[in-house]
C-alpha cells in the first residue's frame, strides 16, 4: 500500500495552486475526503475520494510518478506585477509565461513593480517552498540604486538588522558599487 501524503502537497502536485493557497481552500471548506470535510494536515492516498468544490479529483494522478518539474528563468521588466492578476489591469509576469494545461507556474520570490531583474518559476511547489523558506539559507543578491551614498552609520544598521512587520531583516553583505547623485549603486546580499 502506498504511503499517504498531506492533502495540500498532493493538490499542489496536481497543479491546483500553491500550498499556502490550498491551505486557505482547506480552511474554507472547499475540500472533502471520502465525504468528510478536510482539515489541515489530513493525509490522502490513491484509494481516497477527494472533492474540490464538489468536483472529484483524479486520484489516479496521485499514484503516478510526479512529472519532472519545469523551471523557467524570466527577466522581469519594470512595470510588471509579480501577481497572477491585478484589479487595475496592469500587466503581470504570468501574462508572458508559457500557458500550462495541467500544471501551474509558481513564482520563487518576487520583485517590486518598479524593479527589474531575474525571477525563477517552477511547476514544483515543493521546490519553490524549499528555495524560498528561510531555513534553506539561500543567499539572494541584489543591485540596488539609491539617491546618493549611504552614511557608514546607516550601512552598519542595515547589517545589524532592521525590524520589519514580519520580524528582523538584515543584509549579510553590502558593497558600494559606486555612482553619483541619483545613480548610486550598492550590491547587497540577503538570506531572508
Amino acid at each position: 500500500m502506498q504511503p499517504k501524503e498531506k492533502l495540500q502537497k498532493v493538490a499542489a502536485r496536481l497543479g491546483l495552486g500553491s500550498r499556502r493557497l490550498l491551505e486557505q481552500w482547506i480552511q474554507a471548506g472547499r475540500f472533502s475526503i471520502n465525504g468528510v470535510k478536510a482539515t489541515i494536515g489530513d493525509r490522502v492516498g490513491p484509494q481516497d475520494h477527494i472533492l474540490l468544490d464538489g468536483r472529484a479529483l483524479r486520484t489516479r494522478d496521485i499514484r503516478e510518478k510526479p512529472a519532472e518539474p519545469l523551471v523557467l528563468i524570466y527577466h522581469k521588466p519594470v512595470g510588471e506585477l509579480c501577481s497572477r492578476s491585478d484589479p487595475e489591469g496592469r500587466p503581470t509576469v504570468f501574462d508572458k509565461l508559457p500557458v500550462m494545461r495541467a500544471k501551474r507556474w509558481v513564482s520563487v520570490g518576487r520583485l517590486d513593480f518598479n524593479t527589474s531583474g531575474l525571477l525563477l518559476f517552477t511547476t514544483d511547489g515543493d521546490l519553490a517552498n524549499r528555495l524560498m523558506h528561510p531555513s534553506s539559507n539561500i543567499e539572494r543578491e541584489y543591485a540596488v540604486r539609491i539617491m546618493g551614498p549611504c552614511s557608514t552609520r546607516t550601512l552598519e544598521r542595515l547589517k545589524q538588522g532592521v525590524r520589519l512587520e514580519d520580524g528582523m531583516a538584515r543584509f549579510e553583505t553590502i558593497r558600494d558599487a559606486g555612482g553619483e547623485g541619483a545613480n548610486h549603486w550598492y550590491h547587497v546580499v540577503l538570506n531572508e
